[in-house]
């Protein structure tokens, strides 16, 4: 599944002593799992802090637990530490944690989501906003909804047109409009309160 180096657990080992609890682990998980963004986090774990999800390795003097939602991200993945003048550097390769883009025969609805999710959203996120898929027409129409600081923004239009639906578009050319479904009276943490300018996706 994942293959610890003895040099990394060595590392690991130095990590925990410094750290003075002889009941505290190492824990590895996944972050936006199977988009270009998916990212592999470490921490310290405290057994108590365990969900009972996880799958636990037996290392050398500590436990190393893996989330269990990243757990089939994780096939062939490998952690090493590579010492160097200053310290050194720990390197994760987890080959398989981006997923795959979807291939042509996939459907218009996956390939749209993979964008939004790959592409659209981490961008947003730096917002504090996020777009979620509703609903594609027969003629290509893409209708969306808006949430967190997207939400009641009044850069929202020119976040959809200039930002989201060229995006869009670009990636999947079946794709001939998109809509905004969202309420945006409604919207209680607005990253702009009826500002205009530049687009929060540029």
């Amino acid at each position: 599944m994942i293959d610890i180096s003895e040099r990394a657990q060595a590392h690991f080992r130095k990590l925990l002593a410094q750290q003075g609890d002889e009941e505290l682990g190492i824990r590895l998980r996944v972050t936006a799992a199977g988009t270009p963004a998916a990212d592999c986090e470490l921490e310290f774990c405290e057994r108590r802090d365990l969900t009972g999800g996880e799958w636990t390795l037996e290392c050398e003097g500590f436990q190393f637990y893996l989330e269990g939602d990243s757990v089939r991200w994780l096939n062939e993945a490998s952690i090493d530490f590579e010492p160097n003048p200053t310290g050194g550097q720990l390197n994760i390769r987890a080959p398989g944690i981006k997923g795959q883009t979807p291939g042509k025969d996939a459907s218009l609805v996956e390939r749209v989501q993979y964008v939004l999710e790959a592409e659209i959203n981490p961008r947003l996120a730096s917002h504090g906003g996020r777009v979620s898929l509703r609903e594609i027409d027969a003629e290509g129409v893409v209708v969306l909804q808006f949430g967190g600081g997207c939400h009641g923004c009044g850069m929202v239009d020119v976040t959809l047109k200039q930002g989201v639906e060229k995006t869009l578009r670009e990636r999947v050319p079946e794709v001939t409009a998109v809509r905004d479904a969202t309420d945006h009276a409604k919207g209680s943490k607005p990253y702009y309160e009826g500002r205009r300018g530049s687009s929060a996706m540029d």
